[in-house]
């Protein structure tokens, strides 16, 4: 086999991101879309190819795929995800894996049983320059990881939670900023540390959207199993938007830092990425005169690339890849509930007024 046969459930706004890639990819096959509106899953389907579908059963039994990708609402993957699994299908899910780890809990046992593959996207971590601090670290450049924050410092208006009647509420987004905005950077500062987090202790609140039930902006610290530490500032709540940048500090005193996004985070389907991610913090020994010519280098590679789509495109072309070459894809299901883990401790240390130590049982 080489190419697997693709399909997609969730034909929304970042849905137009999947297709794109599962369209043009050289090792995908694209033969099915589903979505519950049948004009939305026929459209998808004229544009991007496949048969449209509105039932993920019909789906998996006609255009029998070797492999899905879910974009549909995050409470709403665990279903369609273990079904697929439950067919031997490989399952690729959009962030976060799920609202709750009972979720992620029942999809990566679907996968086990069923010895399917099961991801879960986190495309930044093919920015540019986020591989450049993972390489820095992996070569001991910095010593041991010790320090890791996280700042997001973004914005969300009223019509981004009135685009979509599931926004902004706890029943059917599972959560705010921490669950819908912050995975991507919580899976970041994870793997840059490479060390478990063993205690969290935070707080959330809404600061300024009375018309939504979730909360617009989080803080936490972060005890690492091996005596790191860590940090966490993530808010929608500065208008127009500040930035987001991970920072990761190492026992000889060096740093390394990426600016993933400047101003507000996109938005799939209502916003572009204007500004290329760029390492903003670069202090290793013998290295520091070499930011300048790093970001030189992402601005020029970020002129030359469609950033809405190119990142997306290599990891779903690495999971794709993952099934061909029979190993592991780059992010797993075990990834993906470990941020589900981080942000759900975060929820109960608030709500139970004390530091939650995991993993959580």
């Amino acid at each position: 086999m080489d190419r697997v046969r693709t399909a997609l459930v969730g034909c929304g706004k970042v849905g137009q991101i999947h297709a794109q890639a599962l369209a043009s990819l050289p090792e995908s096959d694209l033969v099915g879309v589903c979505d519950v509106d049948p004009a939305r899953a026929a459209a998808f389907a004229a544009r991007y190819g496949g048969r449209p579908y509105t039932d993920v059963g019909p789906l998996l039994g006609d255009a029998a795929p070797h492999a899905v990708v879910i974009g549909t609402p995050h409470p709403l993957h665990a279903g369609p995800a273990i079904q697929a699994a439950a067919a031997g299908v490989h399952v690729l899910v959009e962030k976060p894996m799920a609202a709750t780890l009972e979720d992620c809990d029942a999809m990566l046992a679907a996968a086990r049983r069923a010895g399917v593959k099961l991801g879960v996207i986190s495309q930044r971590r093919w920015y540019e320059p986020v591989l450049r601090m993972k390489a820095a670290i992996e070569a001991g450049k910095l010593g041991r990881p010790v320090l890791g924050t996280f700042v997001m410092y973004s914005w969300r208006d009223p019509s981004y939670y009135q685009s979509d009647p599931w926004r902004g509420r706890w029943d059917t987004e599972g959560g705010g900023v921490l669950v819908n905005q912050s995975p991507h950077l919580l899976d970041l500062l994870g793997w840059l540390m490479d060390d478990p987090v063993a205690e969290v202790a935070g707080y959330w609140a809404n600061l300024n959207h009375p018309s939504v039930e979730v909360e617009d902006s989080a803080v936490a610290v972060l005890r690492f199993q091996n005596g790191g530490l860590g940090s966490i500032v993530t808010s929608l709540a500065q208008r127009p938007g500040i930035a987001t940048k991970v920072h990761i500090h190492g026992s000889n005193g060096a740093s390394v830092g990426v600016e993933t996004d400047r101003g507000a985070t996109f938005i799939a389907g209502m916003s572009t990425i204007a500004e290329p991610p760029l390492n903003d913090l670069w202090t290793i020994p013998g290295e520091e005169d070499r930011l300048a010519a790093f970001q030189a280098e992402d601005r020029a590679r970020f002129a030359a690339i469609d950033a809405m789509t190119h990142y997306h495109a290599l990891q779903i072309q690495d999971f794709l890849r993952a099934i061909l070459e029979d190993r592991p894809p780059q992010v797993t299901g075990a990834d993906g509930r470990r941020v589900v883990e981080l942000f759900q401790a975060i929820y109960r240390s608030h709500r139970e007024g004390r530091s939650i130590r995991l993993p959580i049982a």
